[in-house]
């Protein structure tokens, strides 16, 4: 996709088109703020719950106006852990107590969004475990069809 002539695991890799190493400090600058500076398709998450008599089954409502929008895109919902720890028990981290933010649990397609109307569906997406609100990340995000370039993207966490 990045067009590289070697494998490697890239350091950061900016709205799935560019990617950049963190030893270059103004090459990091310079991709980000082209990227806050390009247009995004507006997405919104409302509604999110946890159904009462399913504790394990998510409820959420995603809106996308394809305001930036080329062609048409896939519209995905991820479920994430807000917050996760592990001891490591071998290799470089051994003995170590981690704390990991953002550990996404699944990503699901939930459709497409066309350059002539708005997306709004309403969500039900069973996680692989109750999950309880206070640690959950919900994100929504546009992407070209493929391993594609991201066009929009929002958050929704419970406030605390």
């Amino acid at each position: 996709m990045m067009g590289l002539s070697t494998p490697y695991t890239p350091q950061i890799i900016v709205d799935g088109s560019i990617e950049v190493k963190l030893g270059d400090s103004q090459g990091v600058e310079k991709v980000f703020q082209h990227a806050v500076a390009s247009a995004k398709v507006p997405i919104h998450i409302t509604g999110v719950r946890l159904d009462a008599g399913n504790p394990d089954l998510l409820h959420a409502h995603v809106d996308a106006q394809p305001t930036a929008l080329k062609h048409s895109a896939d519209v995905y919902v991820a479920i994430a852990l807000d917050h996760v720890e592990s001891q490591v028990l071998r290799g470089e981290n051994g003995g170590r107590h981690l704390t990991h933010v953002a550990v996404v649990q699944q990503i699901t397609k939930i459709g497409k969004l066309n350059k002539t109307g708005d997306f709004s569906q309403d969500v039900q997406l069973k996680t692989k475990a109750a999950i309880p609100i206070d640690n959950l990340r919900v994100v929504a995000f546009a992407q070209e069809s493929g391993p594609g370039k991201l066009l929009g993207a929002s958050l929704w966490k419970p406030v605390r």
